[in-house]
């Protein structure tokens, strides 16, 4: 039993999401990323920047309306920390600032960030709640379990959204067919009976 406890335990923490990149900043650029979050989970991030006398790089976290969640100028090691209020893509954008009067080169930016789940101290919770290792680790699998569930039932949820949406469109499509049909047909009609009044009135047929 604490085998195969262990075993899920090391497996989910092998896919235990916590992300992590490493850039280089081109000078007088932006580069942002971007990431769906769900409503109400909070996110951490951590940030470092290679040092080039003369140069700045600022940061900027906001979600597509463009509502600034954080921000700070001048960065060069740092955390941060915001929290999303409703299910939305969410960017980071890094900006880099070189003087005209100088030739910029690029600056390595390296940046982690957790969100969530990934964002509890559990060796705290069990400091404070006095809770054994083992305890702390079910602690862990319970939360993040949750975390997948709820995962999953958004992806379900925007799925019939998805699939709503698909049969709404293919109704009105039937149903512009059929009446583009109709109005072909009516059109065809109404020239084969014009037509027909026109050779009759020219006497080119009874």
């Amino acid at each position: 039993m604490l085998k195969s406890l262990f075993a899920i335990l090391a497996i989910l923490g092998c896919i235990w999401p916590i992300h992590s990149v490493m850039f280089h900043l081109t000078p007088n650029t932006q580069k942002c990323l971007k990431e769906d979050i769900q409503a109400n989970q909070l996110v951490m991030g951590e940030y470092e920047v290679s040092d080039v006398p003369g140069q700045v790089i600022d940061y900027i976290a906001r979600d597509t309306k463009g509502h600034i969640l954080s921000q700070k100028e001048h960065i060069t090691k740092g955390k941060f920390s915001f929290m999303s209020e409703v299910y939305d893509a969410y960017e980071i954008c890094f900006i880099s600032k070189v003087p005209p009067h100088q030739r910029g080169i690029s600056q390595e930016v390296s940046l982690v960030t957790k969100k969530g789940v990934e964002t509890k101290s559990y060796e705290g919770i069990g400091e404070a709640s006095k809770l054994k290792p083992l305890e702390v680790d079910l602690k862990r699998l319970e939360d993040l379990s949750d975390s997948i569930v709820r995962d999953f039932a958004l992806m379900r949820k925007r799925e019939e959204e998805m699939r709503d949406t698909n049969e709404k469109t293919n109704s009105r499509v039937l149903f512009f067919s059929i009446f583009s049909m109709c109005c072909l047909l009516g059109l065809a009609t109404w020239q084969v009976l014009y037509l027909r009044r026109y050779f009759k009135a020219k006497k080119l047929i009874e």
